[in-house]
């Protein structure tokens, strides 16, 4: 009997499941996920599944690990500090592709170098500049991204910079060169920068899964699910996180195809944090052409075509005073929700809940907690005196935010706080009204109970109370989840469905399309459905989506298993390595193949793509291999662009990709 564990670390649970002869679900359990310590919820999930199931260490041949940290991290703004090295560029380069605002203030390092397109050097490399920079502020930094003029072209800058980094400092190097083999230099620098940004936490996480498995003496190989729904090797996804972007997502699209069976659906899977819709067509995931969008970034990373928005039953609850009644808003960012505050300090919640409820006034702070993140790991490099000040005073037990402010201009310094991930805010949410409304019972229902009175005190501009008592407040929270899902539901639809060339967010809000949901009959009658099921996963899937359901007037299919759909995908993945030149003609009778270590010429073209093909080939293999995959397949793709004048077909350059995929190689019992 060959056992296959999945584990899917999310924003507020971490899942784990045992799979049988890759068929049957033996077990599955959740636990917490626990971001002080996250070897603690991925313990506590390992342990109850092992329990539950009866399995011993050696009955289990594999272990794959999906994760919504990295997508949560870029939708919250949050991860370690990073230095660019940015290689060739002007300033100008800084405000394009958005940049400036992933760096978030972060170091910029600008040197002299680059390369042109036909992959010559443009000038030397300032490498003794760097070097000084590295050795004044290197400690400093939790990670670098590395961007050269044309690397994809010729890297021999990025590999320069990258070797010395290493040696003078020792942290982690993402080149943006082996993240894309695509032009666009400001945008693979984006990428980069987020890609060791997000280094440090994925690290984290798998080595965490990694320590939890030898001490139960679990010897299986630990795959990652990728963003586009294949396996990686732990080595890989550590060296190259960014590829974990909708790894959660990814894994959950492969879950509902196996739970399912439906070959053609919208899946939308809502978490903690977010909620991530994509296409299922023929029993396959889309992949996005132009690259995962994740938040307001839009990377180099090829991943499931999806829609990630901010909305989770973690989110947090505001109030748009436009208009006179003014109007709900859920998101992007995650608090925690106050009945789980509450379950860990409930004197500290409920006293202050208490004597907030006893005031006539209405402050803003009014059911608004911070909690600390107290990880071993966490570097306090880069705070500001002020940011620093404010973590000391908070300490290492929640506090409420009520007195704990001395001015204003501590609101900038929270906020970074919260994006360093050094803290969180824990404020009401979905979940504390599912808990008022009766939907769920795991946490502290007073403590929601309170924290939901206490914000509907808040006055719309009418001068009335937004709502009088808790059990309305958590309705209209409630229904407003289920109109944001269904507009993001619509925007997938009609950005998938060729026949509307409008922008899909105007269209899932237009007047016409709210009128034909609910079948307005006057001097114009419509009538407007969502033409394909949806699939619903996700642990709160079953409380939320049939009114989702309802409202779009789509089959709603919510599956056995479709709280843990995450893991399950992760255990049913395949290993699939990908590995892409691009062969360029400089002049006429020279063929230069470009790799990601270094260039090679040719006087042929048929020379130049017989020896990228065997080249990437090999590299292919091999990192399949690595991968632990087995009975191989190999695919080659070539993407040729011509030009030529007075008729002729000259070579201008293509793209070259091999890709090879199998199934993991299991352990021996």
């Amino acid at each position: 009997m060959a056992l296959m564990m999945g584990i899917d670390t999310g924003g507020t649970y971490t899942d784990a499941v045992l799979l049988r002869d890759e068929r049957d679900v033996l077990a599955k359990a959740k636990s917490l996920t626990t971001r002080h310590d996250l070897a603690e919820g991925v313990g506590a999930a390992i342990e109850r599944v092992m329990d539950e199931s009866g399995a011993k260490p050696g009955d289990i041949a594999m272990v794959s690990l999906s994760t919504t940290l990295a997508t949560n991290a870029l939708v919250e703004g949050q991860g370690g500090r990073v230095a660019l090295v940015f290689i060739g560029f002007d300033e100008k380069d800084l405000e394009r592709q958005g940049l400036s605002e992933s760096l978030k203030g972060d170091p910029v390092v600008r040197l002299a170098g680059g390369h042109n397109h036909a992959g010559g050097e443009v000038c030397l490399l300032e490498i003794e500049t760097l070097r000084d920079w590295l050795k004044q502020h290197g400690t400093q930094i939790s990670g670098f991204a590395v961007a050269s003029a044309f690397a994809t072209r010729n890297p021999a800058h990025e590999l320069a910079a990258q070797a010395l980094i290493k040696d003078v400092t020792g942290k982690p190097v993402s080149c943006s060169h082996h993240l894309s083999s695509k032009l666009n230099g400001p945008k693979r620098a984006m990428t980069a920068v987020l890609n060791a940004r997000l280094i440090g936490m994925i690290d984290h996480l798998i080595s965490a899964t990694e320590n939890l498995l030898a001490t139960r003496r679990v010897d299986a190989p630990l795959m990652v699910v990728r963003g586009d729904g294949a396996l990686i090797s732990a080595d890989m996804a550590r060296e190259r996180p960014i590829e974990t972007i909708l790894s959660g997502p990814a894994a959950s699209i492969v879950g509902a195809s196996w739970l399912t069976g439906e070959p053609n659906a919208l899946v939308s899977d809502i978490g903690g944090t977010t909620t991530d819709v994509a296409l299922l067509r023929d029993g396959k995931p889309m992949i996005d052409p132009a690259g995962a969008r994740v938040g307001a970034f839009r990377t180099m990373v090829e991943a499931v075509a999806m829609r990630t928005s901010g909305l989770g039953g973690d989110s947090e609850l505001h109030l748009h005073n436009k208009g006179l009644k003014g109007r709900l808003f859920l998101g992007p960012q995650r608090v925690v929700p106050v009945s789980l505050t509450a379950q860990n300090w409930p004197d500290l919640v409920h006293d202050t809940l208490d004597r907030q409820l006893s005031s006539e006034v209405n402050m803003e702070t009014d059911g608004r907690f911070v909690v600390p993140i107290l990880r071993a790991d966490r570097s306090l490099a880069g705070l500001s005196e002020r940011e620093a000040a404010l973590l000391a005073r908070i300490g290492e037990e929640a506090r409420a935010l009520s007195g704990l402010m001395q001015n204003r201009m501590e609101n900038a310094a929270l906020k970074r706080l919260v994006e360093r991930g050094l803290v969180m805010i824990s404020a009401a949410t979905p979940s504390d009204a599912s808990h008022v409304l009766g939907r769920m019972d795991i946490w502290d229902k007073s403590a929601a109970e309170k924290a939901l009175h206490l914000f509907g005190r808040k006055r719309t501009n009418t001068g009335d109370r937004l709502a009088s008592v808790s059990t309305e407040l958590a309705q209209a929270i409630v229904d407003q989840l289920t109109e944001q899902t269904s507009v993001l539901l619509l925007e997938t639809a009609f950005a998938e469905d060729p026949a509307f060339k409008g922008d899909p967010a105007d269209l899932a809000v237009h007047e016409l399309l709210k009128q034909g949901l609910i079948l307005h009959s006057g001097l114009v009658a419509t009538d407007v459905r969502l033409n394909i099921p949806v699939i619903g996963l996700g642990a709160s899937a079953h409380a939320y989506y049939p009114a989702v359901g309802d409202r779009l007037r789509a089959p709603m299919i919510l599956p056995e298993h479709a709280e843990i759909a995450n893991a399950l995908g992760a255990v049913v993945s395949q290993i699939s390595i990908r590995e892409t030149a691009t062969i360029t003609s400089p002049s006429k009778g020279q063929f230069r193949v470009h790799q990601t270590d270094g260039i090679k010429d040719f006087s042929s073209e048929t020379e130049a793509m017989h020896y990228a093909e065997d080249h990437l080939t090999k590299l292919a293999k091999q990192g399949a291999k690595t991968a632990g995959a087995e009975d191989l397949h190999i695919s080659i793709d070539r993407d040729i662009r011509r030009t030529g004048e007075s008729g002729a077909d000259d070579f201008l350059d293509a793209d070259v990709t091999v890709t090879v995929s199998g199934r993991p190689r299991i352990a021996e019992g």
